[in-house]
């Protein structure tokens, strides 16, 4: 991994701490709606009221964007239905490129679209996401992209759990390559460094990290 890019997951770790959306429970584990239980939760939602953070972050996401994929690599910037739409926008206004969304399902009305915007056909996307955790929903979108005509290969997030069993996997198994801004090994490094986790979260967070699967059996999860 590059001095640079180790440097961007930090400071967007940073920019997550300094806007307070990053939550540590350890009476309440959160619930994903995979089921998994979580002592940690990460809400990149907080980064659309956060003007100067929100501005340095997709800054960051342009850097990661021209060193890892190139501007040139693709045409339309797609969001996933629905926290991944303003990042979208965000960038392809910063790229000055075509924008479009994609709903987790055709809708049952209409044109019963899934995906909103003009996408023609052989069009390259970048897929643009706030979070990614098991991977599942990406792989969603960018098959209703694929079946609309068009090509992905890349989706680009803000921060990336980076713990659950086969995410990895199951995205490169859909022939997508996954950049992230930050994850939780970041997470929990920059936290321990500021001050944001005392002595008994870092242990637990780090309990966590090291096996998410018993860690959320253990505390009622999936």
């Amino acid at each position: 991994m590059s001095i640079h890019l180790i440097e961007r997951k930090s400071r967007v770790s940073e920019l997550l701490f300094e806007i307070n959306a990053v939550h540590c429970n350890l009476d309440e584990p959160f619930i994903f709606t995979s089921g998994w239980a979580s002592p940690v939760y990460v809400d990149c939602r907080k980064i659309l009221s956060m003007p100067r953070q929100r501005r340095e972050i997709i800054q960051i996401a342009a850097a990661e964007i021209d060193t890892t994929i190139g501007r040139e690599s693709f045409d339309v910037a797609a969001g996933g239905e629905t926290a991944g739409i303003p990042f979208a926008a965000w960038l392809s206004d910063y790229y000055y490129k075509p924008m479009v969304y994609v709903r987790k399902k055709k809708k049952d009305f209409g044109r019963k679209s899934q995906i909103e915007g003009e996408l023609k056909d052989g069009k390259k996307v970048l897929l643009v996401e706030d979070l990614a955790t098991d991977g599942m929903s990406k792989v969603n979108f960018c098959n209703a992209i694929r079946d609309a005509g068009a090509e992905v290969d890349h989706t680009i997030v803000i921060f990336f759990y980076g713990v659950y069993p086969n995410a990895e996997k199951i995205i490169s198994g859909a022939g997508i390559t996954l950049h992230a801004l930050s994850d939780w090994r970041t997470n929990l490094e920059v936290g321990r460094e500021k001050g944001y986790f005392d002595a008994k979260q870092s242990k637990e967070i780090e309990s966590f990290l090291d096996d998410p699967e018993t860690w959320s059996k253990t505390h009622g999860g999936a």
